[in-house]
């Protein structure tokens, strides 16, 4: 378990505060602070976010404020090198147990929403688990999984909660379709230009048990709907994809990239090339 904490903790602020921007929108701050204030504020919710998919209890969040607002202060513990090593291996087990429970809650609270959804008007279950709802039939070619495709897309929780989209964005997204998740992988090539469908998402062809930090839980089934505006022909013209679907869910797609993807592909989510939003 022990990229567990360098996944969480390795990650620069930078990053952090690029995925800050796929959150859904959170209440503003108390009223009363100053505009550095408010800018620092926005730190602490850029760092927190990091670990927040931990799912800690009010008494473990307790104790973690407890030791950052005494590191801040210059109150650091006067650990050994050997009591520091022995307790950077017990947190990283402690994390890993957390996460796999966080994994867990998640799998199995999605199974009633993937069975409802398999049983959608037209839904088609993919051999991966993969849910395929076909909203509006394309009258163009279908591309293939080493095509650059342009899309709009729309990503959510089964709750609802927007965690990415194209669409609000205003601006379409351009990858290629082999470099973001799974489930944009298979089912996008299902699709035929000028069409539109829902992909329903198992974390599985998603984002794993990974997720993308700060985006995505580990576990989490997805949501999309996606409109395929055309098969980019010159693939090495096009542009890196905005944030749902790349490989490396860095800030991609935001939600369906490969790695951490539509998490990585915030710029450019499994999409991490953010869509590069599809496949990390």
């Amino acid at each position: 378990m022990k990229k567990i904490l360098l996944a969480v903790f390795a990650c620069s602020l930078p990053g952090a505060l690029m995925a800050a921007d796929v959150q859904p929108a959170a209440q503003a701050p108390a009223a009363g602070l100053t505009d550095d204030q408010k800018t620092l504020y926005f730190l602490g919710k850029a760092v927190s976010s990091k670990i927040k998919q931990f799912e800690f209890s009010a008494d473990e969040s307790k104790a973690i404020v407890q030791g950052f607002s005494e590191s801040l202060a210059g109150k650091d513990a006067a650990y050994t090198p050997e009591e520091e090593k022995a307790l950077a291996m017990k947190l990283n087990e402690y994390l890993g147990k957390k996460q796999e429970a966080v994994v867990a809650r998640q799998k199995e609270a999605a199974k009633p929403f993937l069975e409802k959804m398999a049983k959608e008007k037209g839904a088609k279950k993919l051999p991966s688990g993969v849910v395929y709802i076909p909203v509006k039939e394309g009258k163009g070619a279908s591309p293939k999984a080493t095509d650059m495709v342009k899309v709009h897309y729309h990503g959510t929780f089964p709750d609802g909660k927007v965690f990415d989209s194209s669409v609000e964005r205003k601006t379409p997204a351009e990858f290629p379709l082999n470099g973001v998740i799974p489930c944009w992988t298979e089912g996008v090539q299902k699709m035929k230009v000028g069409g539109k469908a829902k992909l329903v998402c198992p974390s599985d062809t998603a984002y794993g048990d990974q997720g993308a930090p700060g985006a995505i839980p580990g576990g989490a089934t997805l949501v999309f709907e996606v409109e395929l505006l055309d098969i980019v022909k010159d693939a090495e013209a096009a542009k890196p994809a905005p944030k749902p679907a790349r490989k490396e869910v860095k800030a991609e797609p935001k939600g369906a990239v490969k790695e951490a993807a539509p998490a990585e592909a915030k710029g450019e989510a499994k999409p991490e090339t953010k869509t590069e939003a599809a496949k990390k």
